[in-house]
């Protein structure tokens, strides 16, 4: 295995953890709280409050988040469900970015700097391992 092999495969692996574990977490009711917020202010996720609770919406996007990080795993096995899983992840992932646009007050002025949830950014790098493993499972 060459280091970019590798390297694709740690990019791989830290997503999936990171979104196995997330998404695990979606389902305690103080991370159903927390992103109350960010999903109700959201153009196309506030439809959601209208037919769930609180807890079984973020219920709902812990399943997604977790089956998309199976899949992802997956594609390390059977590169064509890197396909889905890739495309499924990036949709997290941009939707999760979005809400740098959606959320009020999501910016703010600290000592003259720009500060904002830096917990959002984190997923600029996750939406790259996201595309690449899209466009390796189309090939």
């Amino acid at each position: 295995m060459n280091l970019n092999q590798f390297a694709y495969k740690l990019g791989v692996l830290g997503t999936v953890v990171i979104l196995v574990w997330v998404g695990l977490f979606k389902f305690t009711a103080v991370e159903a709280g927390a992103i109350k917020a960010l999903v109700e202010n959201h153009f196309a996720m506030s439809w959601m409050y209208k037919v769930m609770t609180v807890q079984q919406v973020s219920n709902f996007i812990g399943i997604f988040e977790v089956l998309t990080g199976i899949g992802l795993f997956a594609s390390l096995f059977f590169k064509r469900i890197g396909f889905y899983a890739g495309f499924a992840s990036a949709i997290i992932f941009v939707t999760t970015l979005s809400f740098l646009i959606t959320t009020p007050d999501v910016f703010k002025t600290i000592e003259g700097f720009p500060v904002t949830d830096f917990f959002i950014l984190k997923d600029i790098p996750y939406l790259a391992i996201s595309l690449m493993v899209f466009v390796r499972g189309k090939e």
